[in-house]
C-alpha cells in the first residue's frame, strides 16, 4: 500500500501517523540486532519504516535484502530510500525490479551524499545527476506503481549552506523551496524533512511550502539526542543549526550518556508536542538503530502504550502489495510466520475469509532459511535448550519450563518468549509436557471476549472474538494409542497425528478444514483467520520434525553425542499430534490428560 494513502486515511480519522528510520548495520550479528529491535517498533503499528541507501550505495545489496525481510517478514510497510550516486540506470533499474517483486511501493528518492573520500556529487556516466531526475525516471519507468517520497530541508540543503554564517543566503534558500516544488511537480506524494532542532524553523519552511503550492504532506524528521558526540557529527555534516539554549542544555551533561539519552527523550518529546499543537499530525523518528529513545518519546506523547499492542489479525498481516487479501492461515506456523511466509512466497493468489482447499497452492519446500536463527537468538537457545540431555525425562523437563515462562527461547518458535495467552493455561501445559506430551503450539478456549482484550483480543473495537482450545505436541505412539483410545469418550475431540515417515492416524477426513478462531465485528462478516486442515498440517509436519535435528540437536558441539543421538531417537520415534476441542462453551481440553 502507498504510505500516502495510509497517511491520508488516518488524517480523516483524525488520528497521528508516526514512522521508525533505520540504516544497515555493517555486520551479520548488526542485522540480526537490528531485527530484534524492529520486531519491538514494529509491534506498536507505525504507519511505515524506511531504510536508508548507503552512502555511495556501498549497502545497496544489503539494503535491498533489508527491505524485503522489513516488508515480508516484519509485516510493516517499508519505504526503500534510492540514492543515484554511483547508481548507473541498470542498477537503478535492478533496485526498482527487486522491491516491486517483493511486493514494496514505496521509494524515497534522493540524489544522495558524495562517495567516501569525495566533497562534491558527481554524476557518474550512466547514471543521474539529482533526485528530480529519479522522480522523472520512476514515474517514466513505473507509472503510478511506486508511492515516492522526497527530502525536505527546512534550513535548506547543507549544500547551500555557507560555512561562515551557517545559513542559507535568502536566494539560496528559495531556490531549494523551488526545487522541492518541482519534485513535487514530477511526481512526489510526501515530503520528509532533514533532521532540525529548531521547531519554529520547520513551522517556517511548512508555511514557505504552501505558500508556493506544496500541498502534500510535509512529515516532520525528529532526531533524538542519544549521545553527545553523535549528535556534534550528524548535526556538523547536515549543517543542523543548534538553538543556543540546546547547546547550554547539554554542555554541562555532556560526558553523563543517560543524562545525554534523557535530555535527548525530553528534547525531542517536547518539540513533536509542538508540531502536534500546530495541527501537523505526522512524526518521522530517525532511531539510528535503537529502539528505547523513540519508544520513549512516543509513550510520552500518548500514542502508544506498552499493555495495548493491538493486533488486525491473530497474526501480523504482511505489508506485501501482493498479499493484501490474505486473512486466514493454518495453525501449524503461529509460532513461526516468517517461515510460513517464506514457503508461501510463490503461491498467486491467498486465502480470502475461508480457506478452502489448501491443496490448491503449493508451499515452498523446506530451505535453509527455514533452520536458519539470528545469532542473537542463537546465543539465547544455546543458553537455554544446548544443556546435556541424559533421558527423555530432560527432554520433558525443557518443554514444560518453557510453558511456565522460565526459558524465554525455542527451537519450535521465532518469536521471543510466549503468547500472552499462554499464561491462561500454562499450569496444564506444564504439568502434560512432564506427562511426555511434548507441546509446540497451543491456544485456549475463548468465548465471546472483547475484541480489545490485551490477551486474545484482535481485530479493532467494538467486537467479539472466539476460539477453539487446541494443543500441538510430539508424543510415543504407546501415549498416542491410549490418547486415542480414550478420546472416544470426548465426543468433542478431533485429531490429526503423523509421525516423520508420514504413517497417518485421524478421526478427520483427509479434506476437513476446522476453523480455530472466528470474530464478529459490526457491520462485517464473521472473520476465521486461524484454521487447522490436514493438507497444510503434512506439508508442516517436515518442518516440525526437522527441527529436532537442525534446530536444537545442531546447538551441541561435536562431541555432545548422546544428547544428540536422544534428540534424533525422539524425532524418529514419535509423532506430531493436532488436538482440537470444537466445544469452545463447555469443553475440557485437558481432562484428557488427567486420566493419562
Amino acid at each position: 500500500m502507498k504510505i500516502i494513502d495510509k497517511i491520508k486515511a488516518a488524517q480523516e480519522q483524525g488520528k497521528v501517523s508516526f514512522s521508525f528510520e533505520f540504516f544497515p548495520p555493517r555486520t551479520e550479528d548488526g542485522v540480526e540486532n537490528l531485527f530484534d529491535k524492529m520486531e519491538r517498533m514494529v509491534a506498536f503499528n507505525p504507519t511505515f519504516c524506511d531504510i536508508t541507501w548507503g552512502a555511495g550505495g556501498t549497502t545497496a545489496d544489503l539494503t535491498l535484502d533489508i527491505a524485503n525481510r522489513m516488508q515480508n517478514m516484519m509485516a510493516v510497510e517499508t519505504m526503500m530510500h534510492l540514492t543515484c550516486t554511483n547508481m548507473p540506470v541498470d542498477k537503478i533499474d535492478h533496485a526498482l525490479a527487486t522491491i516491486k517483486d517483493n511486493g514494496i511501493q514505496n521509494v524515497l528518492a534522493l540524489r544522495g551524499d558524495p562517495p567516501k573520500g569525495q566533497d562534491k556529487f558527481v554524476q557518474i556516466e550512466g547514471g543521474l545527476g539529482c533526485a528530480l531526475d529519479l522522480v522523472q525516471y520512476i514515474r517514466s519507468k513505473y507509472d503510478d506503481y511506486f508511492g515516492i517520497a522526497v527530502a525536505g530541508y527546512p534550513e535548506a540543503h547543507p549544500d547551500v549552506i555557507q560555512l561562515e554564517t551557517g545559513l542559507a543566503t535568502p536566494e539560496g534558500y528559495q531556490g531549494d523551496l523551488q526545487y522541492l516544488k518541482k519534485k513535487i511537480d514530477a511526481g512526489g506524494e510526501l515530503v520528509v524533512t532533514q533532521l532540525f532542532y529548531d521547531v519554529d524553523t520547520f513551522f517556517k519552511f511548512l508555511d514557505d511550502c504552501r505558500q508556493i503550492g506544496i500541498t502534500c504532506p510535509i512529515v516532520p524528521g525528529i532526531m533524538p539526542i542519544n549521545n553527545y558526540n553523535g549528535f556534534k557529527r550528524m548535526t556538523g555534516f547536515c549543517k543542523t543549526k543548534i538553538p543556543a539554549e540546546l547547546s547550554a542544555s547539554l554542555e554541562p551533561i555532556k560526558d553523563n550518556e543517560e543524562a545525554v539519552r534523557s535530555f535527548g527523550v525530553h528534547l525531542a518529546t517536547e518539540m513533536c508536542k509542538k508540531i502536534l499543537a500546530h495541527g501537523v499530525t505526522t512524526l518521522h523518528l530517525y532511531t539510528l538503530n535503537m529502539d528505547k529513545s523513540a519508544v520513549a518519546i512516543l509513550m510520552n506523547l500518548g500514542l502508544i502504550e506498552e499493555s495495548k499492542i493491538s493486533r488486525s489479525l491473530p497474526w501480523r498481516r504482511p505489508a506485501n502489495v501482493f498479499r493484501t487479501k490474505e486473512d486466514v492461515r493454518p495453525v501449524f506456523w503461529a509460532n513461526r510466520p516468517k517461515s510460513y511466509v517464506s514457503r508461501t512466497l510463490g503461491w498467486d493468489e491467498f486465502p480470502h475469509g475461508r480457506w478452502g482447499d489448501s491443496r490448491s497452492p503449493s508451499y515452498g519446500a523446506l530451505s535453509d532459511y527455514q533452520f536458519m536463527r539470528p545469532r542473537v537468538r542463537s546465543k539465547k537457545l544455546q543458553a537455554e535448550w544446548a544443556v546435556p540431555l541424559k533421558s527423555i525425562e530432560d527432554i520433558q523437563e525443557r518443554f514444560s519450563k518453557l510453558c511456565l515462562g522460565e526459558l524465554k527461547s525455542s527451537p519450535w518458535s521465532e518469536l521471543e518468549g510466549l503468547q500472552p495467552e499462554t499464561k491462561i493455561i500454562d499450569e496444564q501445559l506444564g504439568s502434560i509436557n512432564l506427562k511426555g506430551f511434548l507441546t509446540i503450539n497451543s491456544q485456549p478456549a475463548v468465548n465471546g471476549e472483547k475484541s480489545d482484550s490485551p490477551t486474545v483480543g484482535w481485530g479493532g473495537p467494538g467486537g467479539y472474538v472466539y476460539q477453539k482450545a487446541y494443543l500441538e505436541f510430539f508424543c510415543t505412539q504407546e501415549k498416542l494409542n491410549t490418547l486415542v483410545e480414550k478420546a472416544k469418550r470426548y465426543p468433542s475431540l478431533t485429531y490429526m497425528a503423523v509421525n516423520k515417515s508420514g504413517v497417518w492416524i485421524s478421526n478427520v477426513g483427509t479434506t476437513a478444514v476446522n476453523a480455530l478462531t472466528w470474530g464478529v465485528f459490526p457491520a462485517k462478516e464473521i472473520v476465521q483467520p486461524t484454521v487447522a486442515d490436514p493438507a497444510s498440517f503434512l506439508v508442516w509436519k517436515d518442518e516440525a520434525f526437522e527441527i529436532w535435528s537442525r534446530g536444537w540437536a545442531q546447538l551441541y558441539p561435536e562431541e555432545e553425542v548422546s544428547s544428540k543421538n536422544l534428540l534424533h531417537e525422539v524425532q524418529g520415534s514419535y509423532y506430531l499430534v493436532s488436538l482440537v476441542d470444537n466445544d469452545h462453551i463447555h469443553g475440557d481440553l485437558f481432562g484428557i490428560f488427567k486420566e493419562l
